[in-house]
């Protein structure tokens, strides 16, 4: 028996007995769909850093790192963070504010070991990191 599959009006190929002849690129397809929403970056580095002139100098960064897979699948995207940062420099907490899951934990990781210029009080930042699977 044959089988259409369509996602989003578009035909993605014919089934027999349940084995799809685009079987391969089935998580490619998932994964597509899922960060179909994010948008892609066209930075010089895996992650680059978008801050306001007016937020904490960074005196110590740690980089994100870039998981295999979603590199090896040209995914990319922007990771949005939260970050409480200490008077003496330290980072408090992070919290994810948007973009893909997998990169945000390893964003968040990254952010944790990093340190800021002292201050006189605590501060609450938006980091927004862009990863770019072309670079």
């Amino acid at each position: 028996m044959l089988k259409r599959e369509v996602v989003n009006g578009r035909n993605l190929g014919q089934c027999r007995s349940g084995q799809c002849r685009l079987g391969q690129c089935r998580l490619l397809l998932t994964l597509g769909l899922l960060l179909a929403s994010l948008p892609f970056s066209a930075t010089s580095s895996a992650a680059q850093t978008d801050q306001s002139p007016s937020d904490r100098k960074i005196i110590t960064r740690v980089e994100p790192e870039y998981p295999d897979a979603l590199k090896r699948l040209y995914i990319g995207g922007v990771v949005r963070l939260e970050v409480e940062v200490a008077a003496n420099g330290v980072v408090k907490s992070t919290k994810l504010l948007g973009g893909s899951p997998i990169l945000g934990q390893s964003s968040m990781k990254a952010v944790k070991q990093w340190r800021y210029a002292p201050a006189a009080a605590d501060e609450v930042l938006t980091v927004k990191l862009e990863f770019d699977p072309h670079r």
